[in-house]
């Protein structure tokens, strides 16, 4: 892996500047070397990866189509959450788009409506659920939201106006941003388990 920029004899070092390699100590020139090597090879690693994903995605894809034109209907579009399993039942593979959901500012006014049933319900037994409640508001070491708890609150019937309202405000500020396709590809063991094949270094 050579940069073209760089004349023969030199290194470019961390700070951008071109140092002779007769000044580099040869341990410093081989781990360089070793590095960049090793960085090649997970680059071509990395675009098989790349290609095989693009690949099957497309196949599923194709085959979606296929298997609907027998019901004559056209489906168009991406294709994602399908899973096709070999005619033996040992294999299967598997296409998820996860999307990624943001709350927009409506999700303000939810949480004052909850704030506010919080305030006035009695308290007692009642105390252990404001916690609860409370608590699917605070954000991660990132300062993120917990979209998955906040949207489980959805799940509680509470018979008052104003949590029926910010349950309303909760889903109306749910906001997709973006979406990314896996594909999983399974084999199933003598117990009739299915395990994923690792297609990424840290499964191995």
């Amino acid at each position: 892996m050579v940069n073209s920029d760089i004349p023969p004899g030199y290194l470019m070092d961390s700070k951008g500047r071109l140092v002779p390699q007769r000044q580099i100590k040869e341990i410093d020139i081989a781990r360089d070397s070793l590095v960049k090597e090793i960085t090649q090879k997970a680059k071509d690693v990395s675009l098989v990866l790349k290609k095989f994903k693009e690949s099957a995605i497309a196949d599923i894809g194709a085959f979606a189509d296929l298997s609907a034109e027998k019901y004559g209907v056209k489906l168009g579009g991406a294709k994602g959450n399908l899973t096709l399993v070999s005619f033996d039942g040992q294999y299967r593979v598997q296409v998820a788009i996860a999307e990624t959901l943001v709350f927009d500012e409506r999700l303000h006014a939810a949480k004052a409506l909850i704030d506010e049933c919080m305030n006035d319900w009695s308290a007692g037994s009642a105390e252990e659920l404001k916690t609860v409640i409370r608590g699917y508001f605070d954000v991660d070491k990132q300062g993120k939201l917990n979209t998955k708890k906040i949207l489980s609150l959805r799940r509680y019937h509470i018979n008052d106006d104003r949590w029926k309202r910010a349950m309303d405000a909760i889903s109306d500020s749910l906001q997709i941003i973006g979406s990314k396709s896996y594909v999983r590809v399974y084999k199933r063991d003598q117990n009739g388990d299915y395990n994923q094949l690792p297609l990424d270094l840290s499964s191995f």
